[in-house]
């Protein structure tokens, strides 16, 4: 026995030596794999099959797919490649004709858009296009490696290159020698240089010596982008987890680069019409009757708007799915109302349900289990604005079907649209622990992988769920998000400042995710934080007219921010680009119907169809943008008498009295405070309709087509539906190509397709520049040309005899009516 006990001793004894000497070398091998770069290694075997290239390296696998015959698929890991699976992508590989050959020294994969050269030893990749010409490759000492978990790819930066995206990042247009890094982050009245901010979309653009290409990283871990920042030898991308996962884009355009990244990611679905509407916003309007009187007021002054939106202290103690019924009695009656006289109601809503026992929706969490929860089991508590709050699981379908049923207790009250809001997840003190779990459907993993895609699950709960609940198109909104977010929701830029520098840094955020695939997107005009000056605030309005997202907000204990709150010119002025708006709602529809189709933004930076052009990167130049196809903006600081204009190739005419700029030049403009400079790009096709005070008010049964004489040929496609239902699915729309062909001097109106039939009877044509035209011909019939004179903006009244105002700018143009068919029309000039 003693024996025994002494063996069995003996044998603890030896055993913990061994294992702390393991445990040793193991921590021991762990501090050498964190502190030394162990690169990917040569490629041992490959296998080729149909599309796809299977690689077994010396360090871990690898695998490249051809994804369509423009998108090449590159996967990498140091161990087994994990299951396919991705939030952001939503599509399949594209059946696609392509040749894989390999020798002993490269693997080699051609399309007819794009080569793909893989290197053995190491492994390393360079694209080409078909004729030979590199347009991304590896940096050839650096490649790609991993310093302990994080995974990095290194590229070679080319002479000259540009850098454009990367979604909501401050900085310039041109990234190039600067890094940024995606982590969705809380920052209350962040700095313009801030980063990182709320939302991440791991996609940029690059750009060197006449090509184009793209790079989307699909991985939600924290991921850094260097553009050069602090080195002259490459641009690189990594990761603090997870796969090298990244798709290689390259088109001719970057147009077609934003459309094929979003057939990758997914494209918006057409939003509900009111919604591009002007709304009314603060933190916050209470009670019932301030609600009603700010409605009233719109509607007395002839503001046009659709949208009234009600921040946190709508809620009982700021606990979800609850009304405060001292502020709001009757929420169902109210919202009743508003909607009789043509509004419509958003709410905010946040993720943390309060931990207190009787309250409706913390006991459904508890009970269906959704919660998030930490390593143990226990349900992870954060702090917010109600308190102590439980968080639900968006990332299990489990979590997400309690939610869309939680949303019934707000459309049954009469809300409209659903504002997300905290949702990075934003907690008092901004650190969730790591070790919170979550479902990450049926891929179970921490708070490391999950944090960046939260928002977009939750935003896809609230658009999946409205949608069901309403049977019509809801508005949804978000404060934070991933790659793949324009799919459920508009988003906004956060908690801005009333400050110059913000107005134009949110331009370039709106230009920046516009050109990562987001096209519904707004900031908050005049500012979050602070009070505007009457210069910066009109400045601010007349720019969101020209912004998808068209929303006054401002904070707790700032001054009104209303239209009338600055003084009779402002509110004038106001209310003539507001007005303009609503008589550019046709266009603007149709824009957004663009949007679904092919992912391009309304707002667009002058990047995208000027990528060459370097005068666009220039600082003084870079928030300059288009409004769709046809109108340059350039935001103008607040207290600016003069300011330099670039104008981009091509004929521009001034949007108020037709005066012809061409292009390739840059100008000093006078400034106005009654006018922010609007420029129309020649051979333009706008279509506008009369001015209404909501979109629920019918325009006249007549359609204004401005066409902008040119030397280009242009196609507008013009679309209608009853944007308000999902009716457009199944072919009830009205939906026709217009095209100008300066060469032949007509105008083509393609046969109408859809089921629905125009709400427009008769068709004003107006014609721009045309001098000296006395009639046209519509399907061969004459019609006379009359002179006439437009204004898009109305004149400022004469408030002081002391004071200046402004004279309404007219255009010289001709015009005729004639009726609408839904037959092709030729016009012939």
């Amino acid at each position: 026995m003693g024996s025994n006990v002494f063996a069995w001793s003996y044998w603890k004894v030896m055993n913990k030596r061994t294992f702390f000497l393991m445990s040793a070398c193991a921590m021991s091998i762990c501090s050498f794999a964190q502190n030394t770069v162990m690169r990917a290694g040569k490629i041992k075997s490959a296998s080729i099959k149909a599309q796809e290239v299977k690689i077994t390296l010396e360090n871990g696998e690898a695998n490249v797919t051809v994804y369509s015959p423009s998108i090449i698929r590159v996967r990498l890991n140091n161990q087994q490649l994990a299951d396919d699976f991705s939030y952001a992508v939503i599509a399949k590989p594209v059946e696609t004709k392509s040749t894989i050959t390999q020798n002993s020294n490269e693997i080699v994969i051609s399309t007819d858009s794009l080569k793909a050269v893989i290197g053995k030893n190491p492994f390393s990749v360079a694209f080409y296009t078909p004729a030979g010409e590199l347009i991304n490759e590896d940096e050839k000492g650096l490649t790609s490696s991993w310093i302990g978990t994080e995974v990095t790819d290194y590229k070679k930066m080319q002479e000259g290159e540009r850098f454009v995206g990367l979604g909501e990042k401050t900085g310039n247009l041109d990234r190039r020698g600067f890094g940024y890094t995606n982590w969705n982050s809380d920052f209350f009245g962040y700095a313009a240089n801030q980063d990182p901010l709320y939302a991440s979309i791991p996609f940029y653009i690059g750009i060197h010596h006449g090509l184009n290409y793209g790079i989307f990283l699909d991985n939600t871990y924290e991921t850094d982008f260097n553009f050069g920042a602090s080195n002259d030898r490459f641009s690189s991308f990594s990761a603090k987890g997870g796969e090298l996962n990244y798709y290689f884009i390259y088109n001719k355009k970057v147009a077609d680069i934003i459309s094929s990244y979003t057939s990758l990611t997914g494209r918006m679905q057409l939003p509900p019409l009111w919604s591009l509407g002007y709304q009314q916003n603060r933190y916050s309007y209470y009670p019932d009757t301030e609600v009603l009187r700010i409605a009233q007021t719109l509607r007395e002054k002839k503001i046009p708007a659709d949208g009234i939106t009600l921040d946190i202290h709508y809620m009982e103690n700021y606990k979800l799915f609850t009304w405060n019924k001292e502020r709001f009695a009757d929420p169902k009656a109210m919202n009743e109302k508003l909607q009789s006289m043509g509004f419509k109601t958003t709410v905010i809503v946040d993720p943390g349900i309060k931990v207190e026992k009787g309250y409706e929706a913390y006991e459904s969490g508890l009970k269906n289990d959704v919660f998030i929860k930490y390593s143990d089991g226990q349900n992870y508590t954060g702090q917010v604005w109600p308190g102590w709050c439980h968080f639900p699981d968006f990332t299990s379908e489990k979590g997400r079907n309690w939610w869309k049923g939680e949303l019934k207790y707000l459309t049954n009250t009469g809300v409209s649209g659903i504002w997300n809001d905290m949702n990075e997840i934003s907690t008092w003190g901004q650190k969730m622990p790591n070790n919170v779990l979550f479902n990450y459907d049926s891929h179970p993993t921490t708070h490391l992988q999950a944090h960046n895609v939260y928002a977009l699950q939750m935003a896809r709960s609230s658009y999946e769920g409205a949608r069901a609940i309403l049977n019509k198109r809801p508005f949804i909104l978000t404060r934070a998000g991933f790659a793949g977010l324009q799919r459920y929701t508009a988003i906004w830029t956060g908690d801005n400042r009333a400050e110059d520098d913000h107005m134009l840094a949110g331009v370039r955020l709106l230009n920046s995710l516009g050109l990562s695939g987001v096209p519904f997107t707004g900031m908050d005009i005049g500012g979050f934080t602070g009070n505007p000056s009457v210069g910066l605030y009109t400045r601010w309005m007349q720019l969101g007219a020209f912004i998808p997202y068209f929303r006054n907000h401002t904070q707790l204990n700032t001054k009104s921010s209303e239209p009338w709150a600055f003084g009779e010119e402002v509110l004038e002025i106001s209310r003539n680009y507001i007005s303009l708006r609503y008589k550019l709602l046709p266009y603007l529809y149709s824009t957004f119907y663009e949007a679904s189709q092919d992912g391009l933004p309304v707002v667009r930076s002058l990047a995208i169809d000027y990528t060459h052009d370097s005068k666009i990167y220039e600082p003084v130049f870079q928030n300059q943008f288009t409004f769709g196809k046809s109108f340059l903006v350039a935001p103008v600081e607040s207290g600016k008498d003069f300011m330099k204009i670039y104008f981009p190739k091509g004929k521009w005419y001034n949007l108020y009295n037709d005066a012809e700029e061409s292009g390739g030049k840059e100008k000093i403009e006078e400034l106005t405070i009654q006018k922010l400079p609007v420029y129309v790009k020649e051979s333009s096709i706008i279509p506008m309709q009369s001015l209404i005070q909501s979109t629920v008010e019918k325009p006249t049964d007549t359609l204004s087509i401005h066409v902008y004489k040119g030397s280009v040929p242009n196609t507008f496609v013009y679309y209608e539906d009853d944007g308000t239902t999902y009716d457009y699915e199944a072919g009830s729309f009205y939906k026709r190509s217009m095209t100008y062909d300066p060469a032949t001097n007509t105008i083509v109106m393609n046969k109408a397709e859809g089921k629905a039939a125009s709400s427009f009877k008769n068709i004003a044509l107006i014609l721009h520049g045309f001098d000296g035209l006395g009639n046209i011909k519509v399907n061969g019939t004459n019609y006379s040309l009359q002179d006439g004179s437009i204004s898009f903006l109305s004149a400022i009244s004469k408030f002081d005899p002391q004071g200046t105002f402004s004279n309404a700018d007219g255009c010289k143009v001709k015009m005729t009516v004639f009726r609408n068919e839904s037959g092709e029309m030729k016009i012939v000039m």
